[in-house]
């Protein structure tokens, strides 16, 4: 590794990708992948150790969301820049990460060589955004107002959401739980507040909504 390379790490829950971008990566002189993990506390104890300038993070993590992993990155290590990408569209977590503490957002579905200039433009300082979602930005500070969401899902909290998308995957209440390091009180609640805001009469109808939500959204 040259001395003026910089250091990346990659957390994904999927070998098959986290070798895949490895690889890419690879290819780069200036730009080295030092570390992978895929789930939360083995990210943050890579990031602790190493201090990379860069960590690209998968939204769907064995153990937790991405989304928190952004967070906590964000409030213990402020110097490591992010990058989330995701099999998800833009349009469903990209704010959500860039609130967060991310600088950029992108969908595996469109990398190719995109993530390498998505690398790049984040370690030079600047966010990375489609330009769809640059315009939506710009947008709202024109208005001065938060945009109408265009889905009843895009109103749901970070956390009610990945409850959502849990229970879309067939997990039960104490799985959630166990995945997201919470209580099944907590979960219990979440999913109430869940089935209130998306105006859903029971938990049957709650888990068919979320089933093809997922089914929908990958």
């Amino acid at each position: 590794m040259s001395l003026s390379s910089k250091q990346i790490i990659v957390v994904d829950d999927h070998p098959s990708t986290r070798d895949g971008l490895i690889t890419r990566v690879a290819m780069e002189p200036d730009l080295e992948v030092v570390g992978e993990a895929s789930e939360v506390d083995e990210a943050i104890r890579l990031i602790e150790k190493l201090q990379p300038d860069l960590a690209v993070i998968d939204i769907s993590l064995k153990t937790s969301s991405g989304i928190d992993l952004v967070k906590t990155v964000k409030e213990r290590y402020p110097r490591v820049k992010m990058l989330v990408w995701s099999m998800y569209e833009e349009s469903l977590y990209a704010e959500r990460a860039l609130r967060a503490g991310a600088m950029g957002y992108i969908s595996k579905q469109h990398v190719t060589d995109k993530i390498i200039e998505a690398i790049r433009t984040i370690l030079r300082g600047e966010l990375f955004l489609s330009k769809e979602l640059s315009a939506k930005m710009l947008h709202r500070v024109i208005a001065g107002k938060e945009l109408v969401a265009t889905s009843p899902v895009d109103g749901l909290s970070d956390r009610e959401l990945e409850t959502f998308r849990l229970i879309g995957q067939g997990m039960s209440t104490r799985e959630i739980a166990k995945a997201m390091s919470l209580s099944p009180k907590t979960i219990e609640t979440y999913r109430a507040r869940i089935k209130e805001k998306l105006e859903l009469n029971d938990m049957a109808s709650l888990t068919r909504e979320a089933t093809q939500w997922v089914l929908e959204n990958g």
